[in-house]
């Protein structure tokens, strides 16, 4: 099985992911390859911001995360399956 993520389920995930915090899916793709993570983390509660940027501080956790039936759950969700 593959667990990679295309370039058609990327640009989905990172459209559903923009319009949930309000920014555009090209500022927020610039700013996941820059490191930064400033528009989503002030989209999120306090706490959930620090678990997050411990979780992503961790490769391994990261992978294990997103190659989980829930995050795939959670994309087919937000994407509406496409």
């Amino acid at each position: 099985m593959n667990n990679n993520i295309d370039k058609n389920q990327l640009n989905g995930l990172l459209s559903a992911v923009s319009k949930k915090i309000g920014i555009s899916p090209e500022q927020l793709k610039k700013e996941l390859e820059e490191g930064k993570f400033d528009s989503a983390l002030s989209a999120m509660s306090p706490s959930d911001s620090a678990k997050f940027q411990q979780a992503v501080k961790n490769p391994a956790i990261v992978e294990k995360l997103m190659s989980s039936p829930q995050a795939k759950a959670l994309y087919n969700k937000l994407t509406g399956g496409k």
